[in-house]
């Protein structure tokens, strides 16, 4: 093997492994609950994309979205789901559940 091959085989296991560690830092959970979050106020990095698993606890189906950035999901009743925000600039956000917003308003923090 030339020292070319291993300095890249080195190279693509360094960024694999970076990239693994950075991937489990930005996933975040929320649950819901009687049509509110837990946790009510979510913290996330700033400039980051980020992964968010919402479980809901509710029969219904809810919809996570903003009016403050992009990005929603719809999950059915009993049922998980997965996606991706961000990155977004330091400052406070407002999500909530389309169906039943004003029992369900919640805070996001971007730090």
């Amino acid at each position: 093997m030339s020292k070319f091959s291993v300095l890249a085989a080195t190279l693509t296991l360094a960024a694999s492994l970076a990239s693994s560690a950075f991937a489990a830092d930005a996933a975040f959970s929320l649950s819901l609950k009687d049509h509110k979050f837990t946790p009510a106020e979510l913290t996330i990095p700033a400039n980051t994309k980020v992964k968010i698993t919402l479980k809901n606890l509710d029969k219904t189906t809810a919809e996570f979205i903003s009016d403050d950035f992009k990005g929603g999901k719809l999950v059915e009743g009993g049922k998980e789901a997965s996606f991706f925000i961000g990155p977004l600039k330091a400052g406070h956000y407002e999500f909530h559940d389309e169906y039943h917003e004003a029992a369900s308003k919640s805070r996001l923090i971007v730090k």
